[in-house]
């Protein structure tokens, strides 16, 4: 059996219990070593093969596992953050499948989660946005057309953008021509949950300028809502006067 992990944000800490324990087991570990923190290798058990997939290539990958499955082994593929998203793990389950090896997926804390705890912000605040987008502004990776960033910024929702933060200036461009105002609050967020994690707070139109000389890496991610720092409407879900299954109204005065 093969174990697609998600490693989480970078905080060894934040990988499941579950994640955790495949590690542990693990004969054979390939991991995204761009991205995932070696930290988690210590999770490893001694003798266990250590393999850093950043400079391989999908058959070497495949060759590895299958090379793995004959000897009786058992592996484990470490993704950063949660595999579903930007994990490119799609391609080589399918692979495994055309060759009958068994494999299942455990998920992970993704980025965009951690970013929201490093900023201390709930995504979805009533009256402000109750949509999440998850996406990235077209580099290599082509984007459909009803998906580019300036199609997205029509629905002013809350925006976490993927690997993109080589492209801010033509990211900001696209979210203002898309429809956000200049003064609508973005945050970037470096390494979330890192130890060498960096936070920065600015507008649309002042963002690039904040960002200056602070070596902000294509790790970074973007957040752009009107919920960084927003007034809003309290949660219905603990307001006296509202029901619900597990609690029945209560009216002042009328107790």
């Amino acid at each position: 059996m093969v174990h697609i992990v998600g490693a989480g944000p970078g905080d060894p800490e934040l990988i499941t219990i579950k994640g955790s324990r495949y590690l542990a087991e693990a004969d054979v570990v390939i991991y995204a070593g761009s991205l995932v923190n070696p930290a988690l290798l210590s999770l490893c058990k001694k003798g266990a093969a250590i393999h850093n997939s950043a400079k391989m290539t999908l058959d070497e990958v495949i060759a590895m596992i299958e090379a793995a499955e004959r000897k009786g082994e058992m592996t484990v593929r470490l993704h950063t953050g949660d595999p579903a998203i930007y994990g490119a793990i799609q391609e080589q389950m399918d692979a495994l499948e055309k060759r009958g090896i068994g494999y299942d997926v455990i998920p992970g804390v993704s980025s965009f989660l951690a970013t929201a705890a490093a900023l201390k912000q709930e995504y979805t605040l009533p009256g402000i946005s109750q949509t999440v987008i998850i996406t990235r502004n077209e580099g290599r990776t082509p984007v459909p057309d009803r998906e580019r960033l300036r199609s997205l910024a029509a629905h002013q929702a809350t925006m976490c953008i993927f690997l993109s933060i080589t492209m801010l200036d033509t990211v900001v461009q696209e979210l203002i021509a898309g429809g956000y105002e200049e003064t609508t609050p973005i945050a970037i967020v470096q390494r979330a949950s890192w130890p060498e994690q960096k936070i920065v707070r600015a507008t649309l139109a002042t963002i690039s300028k904040e960002i200056e000389g602070m070596n902000i890496d294509r790790t970074a991610m973007i957040v752009v809502s009107r919920c960084l720092g927003a007034d809003y409407e309290l949660s219905r879900l603990y307001a006296p006067e509202f029901s619900h299954g597990f609690r029945k109204a209560r009216i002042p005065g009328k107790e």
